[in-house]
């Protein structure tokens, strides 16, 4: 598996709330849900390469 990149997020409280309560709903942390929108967007958006 390949390590991961660590960052600081800054989001408001709201956001933060909505984030919290979508990933408990997905049965994920926040930080899993964040990756997981993040990929979904960068799929749809046509940034990966196909061999990712």
């Amino acid at each position: 598996m390949a390590e991961k990149k660590k960052f600081l997020l800054r989001i408001d409280q709201k956001t933060y709330d909505a984030l919290e309560k979508w990933a408990s709903d997905e049965l994920r942390s926040v930080n899993a849900q964040i990756e997981v929108l993040l990929k979904k967007a960068i799929k749809d958006a046509g940034r990966r390469s196909n061999d990712e």
